[in-house]
């Protein structure tokens, strides 16, 4: 077990970055971010194409390296330790879902209590699918091919859950769906984040979901923050014209 990984056993890690910087070539992706989301809380991670959300995003779970300041879970630094055990410990959910299209549904969610060799993986994978709306009884036996977009999305989750991580890492999650299963999930996610068993951090271009869901937003632009704050603060007080742009194109009125 990673350190990271027994720190949180049974509890939310808190996450801190600090300092973050990361380039490609000459493309500057993030430059000098900063941001904390306590325990149990989530954090929402906004801005257009290019930004930096995602390549942000990634540096918790070292799918992308940083080149420069650090990333924090449960005062644990990421780049400390195993990075499979690191990644094991964190629900990774990416905007196309990421199901293995040649495994059935009960066995996607089941992947890694299987590999983390825990001997009830399948019956952990069934209140996974139950924790997001899903009858193990009914679905758990389909291929992924078989389900609505909606569906896959919600059986993403569940796998993000099913090992008992303690962070859930969401990259678009529900932006190629309709608005009507958008909606949907989104109230699933909320119905996650008040349980408080687990920190959440999503990322998104669409700021009325983003106040909606978070407790904290972050608005990055070419790389770098706009504006850090709580849902209320930000959508009364935006920091800079271009979170008010972006409030505005949203329909949010400040």
């Amino acid at each position: 077990m990673s350190a990271i990984a027994a720190a949180t056993a049974g509890t939310p890690p808190s996450l801190v970055v600090e300092h973050l910087a990361k380039r490609y070539g000459a493309v500057q992706a993030l430059d000098d971010v900063s941001v904390s989301a306590p325990a149990g809380q989530c954090l929402a991670l906004v801005g257009e194409s290019g930004s930096g959300k995602t390549t942000l995003l990634r540096c918790i779970n070292r799918l992308v390296d940083a080149d420069a300041g650090r990333v924090l879970l449960a005062g644990h630094d990421v780049r400390e330790g195993n990075v499979v055990a690191l990644r094991r410990a964190i629900g990774y959910v990416p905007q196309e879902g990421g199901l293995l299209p040649h495994w059935r549904v009960v066995r996607n969610v089941a992947l890694v209590p299987w590999l983390n060799g825990v001997s009830d993986a399948g019956a952990r994978a069934q209140r996974a699918l139950g924790l997001v709306g899903l009858d193990p009884m009914t679905i758990g036996q389909r291929w992924p091919a078989e389900l609505s977009g909606g569906q896959r999305q919600r059986v993403a989750v569940a796998r993000a859950l099913a090992g008992g991580q303690g962070v859930l890492l969401l990259d678009e999650p529900f932006g190629a769906l309709d608005a009507i299963t958008r909606h949907d999930l989104q109230e699933m996610l909320l119905t996650i984040r008040a349980r408080g068993d687990v920190t959440i951090v999503i990322v998104t271009h669409d700021m009325t979901e983003a106040l909606r869901l978070a407790d904290q937003v972050l608005v990055l632009r070419t790389g770098r923050v706009e504006q850090s704050a709580p849902p209320a603060r930000l959508r009364d007080a935006p920091a800079t014209p271009y979170v008010a742009e972006l409030l505005l194109r949203s329909g949010v009125t400040t």
